[in-house]
């Protein structure tokens, strides 16, 4: 983030999870988050719309929500480039794959080459659900724990909220002391990594598990986005080619980065 201007300046931002039209969405913090974005470009990363909850509990937009969509719309006449790839929640825009738009296009995936040369994989993730998840009520099962646990978070955030505390994910610490989940997460990492090789690419940019992470491992970049319902992270290139992962606690923390290919970068 620029000290001089307050905002965060990049050649491209990463965006997933946001889940709008649910009440997981901390969709005030990530107004917060897109006005202080310069960026080139834009790519919404999957599950922004969270169909589900609205098919199955008719919700509805909140202020703050539906503040992130003119926030997008103020981005795109800035000049900003959105590329939106739909996931899982959002599984019906997928119909909408190929349609170009004024300052947005819709992508089942990208492939998007960085200011270093580097060429990565932009996809939401649940592609590789088949290759971890064991399927049937085990999955059913996790899904209904989830959203227990999204609501006790909600719970606890308003209490440390109201006690001055800084944010802290009730879910994202539950998550972290089972072994299922490291191991789930573990073999989706192994897939997305190996779905990026399989291409002769440098990296894969995605979302899907609500864990944000940035590292290489055998060359390649695993770079995963994060989400807006537990982490509120993003995943940054500056002019260099130069990823980081960001979160936003009021302002623009940076927790990881994965330097510019400098042979690339000087060429």
């Amino acid at each position: 983030m620029s000290a001089s201007t307050g905002k965060l300046e990049a050649r491209s931002v990463f965006l997933s999870d946001l889940h709008l039209g649910s009440p997981n969405c901390h969709a005030a913090a990530l107004v917060d988050f897109l006005s202080t974005v310069r960026a080139r470009k834009i790519y919404l990363v999957g599950d922004v719309i969270d169909l589900w909850w609205i098919s199955e509990r008719r919700a509805r937009f909140d202020r703050h929500q539906a503040a992130v969509f003119e926030q997008l719309r103020e981005l795109a006449r800035r000049g900003s480039e959105l590329i939106y790839i739909p996931g899982n929640h959002d599984r019906p825009l997928r119909e909408l794959c190929g349609l170009v738009l004024p300052k947005m296009t819709v992508r089942r995936d990208a492939i998007h080459r960085a200011a270093d040369g580097r060429r990565y994989l932009v996809t939401h993730g649940d592609d590789f659900d088949a290759d971890v998840q064991s399927g049937g009520w085990q999955e059913w099962l996790g899904d209904q724990l989830y959203e227990y646990i999204l609501a006790g978070n909600r719970i606890t955030l308003r209490m440390r909220q109201r006690m001055g505390l800084r944010y802290w994910s009730l879910a994202a610490f539950i998550k972290r002391q089972s072994t299922l989940a490291e191991r789930y997460i573990e073999r989706y990492v192994q897939a997305a990594i190996g779905a990026a090789a399989s291409r002769r690419l440098d990296g894969i940019i995605c979302g899907h598990i609500h864990r944000p992470a940035l590292e290489t491992r055998n060359g390649i970049v695993y770079a995963n986005d994060g989400d807006w319902v537990e982490s509120l992270t993003a995943i940054t290139e500056d002019a260099h080619g130069q990823l980081a992962l960001v979160r936003w606690d009021g302002r623009a923390e940076t927790l990881a980065r994965v330097q510019a290919a400098p042979l690339l970068a000087a060429a």
